[in-house]
């Protein structure tokens, strides 16, 4: 129980966690029932659960029901939540972004500070080795961060043999999810081959992260005083960058800083495009990158593309 307080006391602060409301997001599995219980126990009369039931499987619903007799007999308050349309397109993703809406929609009707979820060590190492294999740099190597705006993940020091223990031996009620035995799923697959490999240490993983999301933040921070000193708005749709001998990293950074600036509500590049961007930069060439053409020089600048047989 004590863990588990301090694990919420380092992501907020002791002085807050004194008065703090928890939502938990609970699917039925051990990892969320173990979680449950953590904070029904470390918090009593300040925690609500709710459970998000996709439609996607049958067996759904009486799961998220039988999380909702659990929390009447502790005197939990529990909501079952669904999407109002079906779940189309990539089912994962579709999903995930479905339940986060849910979630957060729940959570601000019931005036809840936080919502919990039982993101784990073992699931932190998977989505390390994931990224790692997509070529992520440290934002990506930050993995599952342990708060993300209103969203808390205060397992992510705890193994999932750990959450299964306490389900197992309190006797909570819980499920296994099928879908998490489908090989079809590209993490499930990651899943089966990293336990097969003993010398990985998800709590070192863990902590590796953690440490990436420390320099990310402080990169972040960083480019974000440069950018407001050395990048300018010089016309309609034009902005330029007054000085660039910066780390390349930086360089980059300032890139996307000002991409953004031209597309605020387009999600960044992906892939290695503003890298190749970034070199032809470095040999005082022009670049494009999707409807915008970097030039170098003295200053970069970025401005609309003109057609392309005009570069």
């Amino acid at each position: 129980m004590t863990r588990f307080q301090h694990s919420i006391d380092a992501l907020i602060g002791k002085e807050a966690a004194a008065e703090v409301r928890l939502g938990i997001a609970v699917s039925g599995g051990p990892d969320s029932m173990a979680m449950l219980w953590l904070a029904t126990h470390a918090y009593p009369g300040r925690v609500e659960a709710a459970t998000v039931d996709h439609g996607l499987r049958a067996e759904a619903r009486a799961e998220a029901e039988m999380v909702g007799r659990w929390c009447t007999e502790q005197g939990v308050p529990h909501a079952i939540l669904a999407p109002a349309q079906p779940i189309t397109g990539s089912i994962q993703a579709s999903a995930r972004a479905a339940r986060y809406a849910l979630l957060h929609q729940w959570r601000e009707a019931r005036g809840i500070a936080w919502l919990l979820t039982a993101h784990h060590a073992d699931d932190q190492l998977e989505t390390i080795v994931m990224r790692l294999n997509r070529s992520s740099g440290v934002g990506g190597l930050a993995g599952i961060r342990a708060r993300n705006r209103a969203v808390l993940r205060p397992l992510l020091g705890w193994r999932r043999a750990e959450l299964l223990a306490i389900a197992q031996s309190c006797a909570l009620p819980h499920v296994l999810d099928p879908s998490n035995e489908d090989a079809r799923f590209d993490r499930v697959e990651m899943r089966r081959h990293i336990a097969g490999v003993d010398w990985l240490d998800p709590l070192a993983a863990s902590r590796t992260a953690a440490a990436c999301a420390d320099a990310e933040d402080a990169l972040a921070w960083l480019v974000h005083d440069l950018a407001a000193r050395h990048v300018h708005a010089t016309g309609e749709a034009r902005w330029e960058l007054d000085r660039h001998d910066f780390p390349r990293e930086i360089q980059r950074r300032l890139l996307l800083h000002m991409l953004a600036r031209a597309e605020p509500d387009t999600p960044p590049p992906r892939g290695d495009t503003v890298d190749q961007a970034l070199v032809q930069l470095l040999c005082g060439r022009k670049a494009c990158v999707g409807h915008w053409l970097f030039a170098g020089g003295a200053r970069w600048s970025l401005s609309a593309a003109p057609p392309r047989s005009a570069i």
